[in-house]
């Protein structure tokens, strides 16, 4: 039953953000400050999270084969590569590091 309550409750908090969303007055929204917060806000976000997909196992830091496939699609950014090259170096360089044992 757990379970459910947790459901429930997620859905309830999630509905609960999505009101408050709709409820912020439009003046706030057309600030300047508030509109370049809301820009770089999931630039922020998707940058934490392949962080911590790509460094961390656990409660521990490694340093792995992703680590390298992610270098690879830095490299491949900096070279202004297409996505999907970006995302081809990366997956390529991850399989061969584990391939080799990394």
């Amino acid at each position: 039953m757990n379970t459910w309550i947790a459901i429930g409750a997620t859905a309830l908090g999630c509905y609960a953000v999505k009101l408050a969303g709709l409820l912020v007055p439009a003046g706030l929204l057309e600030r300047p400050l508030v509109r370049r917060f809301a820009a770089l806000l999931p630039v922020a976000l998707l940058a934490a999270l392949t962080a911590q997909q790509t460094f961390a196992d656990g409660h521990a830091l490694v340093l792995d084969a992703r680590a390298a496939g992610l270098t690879a699609a830095l490299v491949a950014i900096v070279l202004r590569a297409p996505f999907l090259l970006v995302v081809a170096a990366a997956v390529v360089v991850t399989a061969g590091a584990r391939a080799l044992g990394g």
